[in-house]
C-alpha cells in the first residue's frame, strides 16, 4: 500500500472507533439525525422511482422519522429506508478518496437536504437540513479556495457514521426486538415467509458489505495504478471509454471552477 492508502485506512478505522464509542452520546446526535434524514429520503427516492407521489418528509427530535406517500411500489419503498441509508454511507466512503468525487458527493447531499424542504418538513428537519447544507457548503468552499484536502475527510466521516448508524438502527429496530411499526415488520406483512428478524439480518449484512465495498473502491482510487487517472478509468480499466470520460470530467471541473470564480 502507498502512503495515501495507509492514511485513508488509518483515518477510516479511527473514525469507526470514535463512532462506535461515542455513537449514543449527545455529541453525535446531529449525525444520528442526519442518518434518519437519509433513511427517510431513501424512502422518498424509491417512491419517486416507482412513480409514486411524496406528500411529506419529516425527521423528529427523538431520531424517528416518517415519509408520507401514496402510489409507487411498496415492495421497493419499504426496504429502501435502511438499505438506502447503507447505500448513501457506502457512496460517501467510496467518493471520499478524490477531490472531485468528494465534491460531487457533498453536492448531492446538499441537493437532497434542500429539495426535501419542499415536502412539508417539520421544525426539527428544517433546522437540521439548513445546518448541514451550510456546513457542507462551507467545506466545499474551503476545499477549493483555502485548503486541500479537507472535504474528503468530512465526506469520509459522513459515510462512516451513516454506515455504522444504519447497522445500529437495523439491529435495534429489527434484530434485537420486533417493532410492529418497523419497516422489517411491514416487509413481513407483505411476504409472511420471511420473519422480521430475518429481514433485519439481511439488511445488516447488506449494510456491512456496502461499507466494505465503499472502502475498497476508495482504496483502489488511491492506489499507484490509478494515479493521474480519471475515476471511471481507474475502476473500469476500459482505456478508450475512460479517456473520453476523463476529458469530459476535466472540462466539467474547469467549467465548475470558472463558475465559482
Amino acid at each position: 500500500m502507498n502512503e495515501a492508502q495507509i492514511a485513508f485506512l488509518v483515518l477510516y478505522l479511527i473514525y469507526i472507533g470514535i463512532i462506535v464509542v461515542f455513537h449514543n452520546t449527545l455529541v453525535m446526535k446531529p449525525f444520528r439525525l442526519l442518518t434518519t434524514f437519509l433513511h427517510e429520503m431513501s424512502h422518498a427516492i424509491a417512491c419517486w422511482i416507482t412513480c409514486g407521489s411524496v406528500q411529506a418528509i419529516q425527521v423528529y427530535d427523538n431520531e424517528g422519522g416518517v415519509t408520507s406517500y401514496y402510489g409507487g411500489c411498496r415492495v421497493l419503498i419499504i426496504p429502501a429506508g435502511y438499505v438506502g441509508a447503507a447505500i448513501w454511507g457506502s457512496i460517501f466512503v467510496m467518493f471520499s478518496g478524490g477531490r472531485k468525487t468528494a465534491t460531487g458527493a457533498a453536492g448531492a447531499l446538499i441537493f437532497m437536504l434542500l429539495i426535501s424542504l419542499c415536502f412539508a418538513p417539520n421544525r426539527t428537519m428544517i433546522a437540521l437540513n439548513i445546518f448541514y447544507a451550510i456546513v457542507t457548503g462551507l467545506f466545499i468552499y474551503l476545499e477549493w479556495h483555502v485548503f486541500t484536502p479537507i472535504l474528503g475527510y468530512v465526506v469520509l466521516f459522513y459515510g462512516a457514521f451513516v454506515g455504522v448508524g444504519a447497522v445500529e438502527d437495523v439491529y435495534q429496530d429489527t434484530v434485537k426486538r420486533t417493532v410492529l411499526r418497523s419497516d422489517a415488520y411491514s416487509c413481513y406483512q407483505i411476504c409472511p415467509c420471511c420473519l422480521p428478524r430475518c429481514v433485519g439480518i439481511q439488511w445488516a449484512a447488506c449494510t456491512i458489505v456496502l461499507q466494505l465495498a465503499g472502502a475498497l473502491i476508495a482504496m483502489t482510487q488511491l492506489s499507484n495504478r490509478c494515479e493521474n487517472m480519471g475515476w471511471w478509468e481507474c475502476l473500469s480499466g476500459d482505456e478508450e471509454s475512460a479517456n473520453k470520460f476523463w476529458q469530459w470530467e476535466q472540462q466539467a471541473a474547469q467549467n465548475f471552477g470558472d463558475w465559482v470564480h
